[in-house]
């Protein structure tokens, strides 16, 4: 799980600091990203162009903020990651967070699928996980 961790940790701290060209250099190009429904860009998004508009109109609502991993959980070529938000909206003076997970699917090293979960369970079922920490 080295390289997988290790490319996960540059994506989201490529997303800290804004930088969408960075945070999908590990894509595939046929990548596909699913955000469920309930989620502010909530949809399905194909290719590297239109996930990294994806990612930047997400990121793009941030002032200032991290997106910290928190855990990472392997099954086969999926990998679960448990993620705290924490951030300052544009506009606000107040902060907001949360818990929650994002899975990835790996091929040849290249990230093929990237899925965010509202609740970790459903990311830990979605990928055949299970938690014993």
């Amino acid at each position: 799980m080295d390289i997988e961790t290790e490319r996960l940790r540059e994506f989201f701290a490529a997303i800290d600091r804004n930088d969408m060209r960075a945070a999908t250099c590990h894509f595939d190009p046929q990548v596909v990203r699913v955000e469920p429904e309930g989620f502010p860009t909530a949809g399905t998004y194909r290719g590297i162009a239109e996930v990294r508009e994806h990612l930047a109109q997400g990121r793009g609502t941030w002032a200032e903020g991290t997106c910290e991993p928190e855990k990472f959980l392997l099954n086969g070529d999926k990998v679960v990651v448990y993620l705290h938000a924490w951030v300052r909206l544009k506009g606000s003076t107040g902060w907001t967070g949360g818990r929650f997970a994002d899975g990835f699917v790996f091929r040849d090293g290249k990230i093929i699928e990237h899925r965010s979960f509202g609740e970790r369970a459903d990311a830990l079922a979605w990928a055949g996980i299970e938690d014993r920490g």
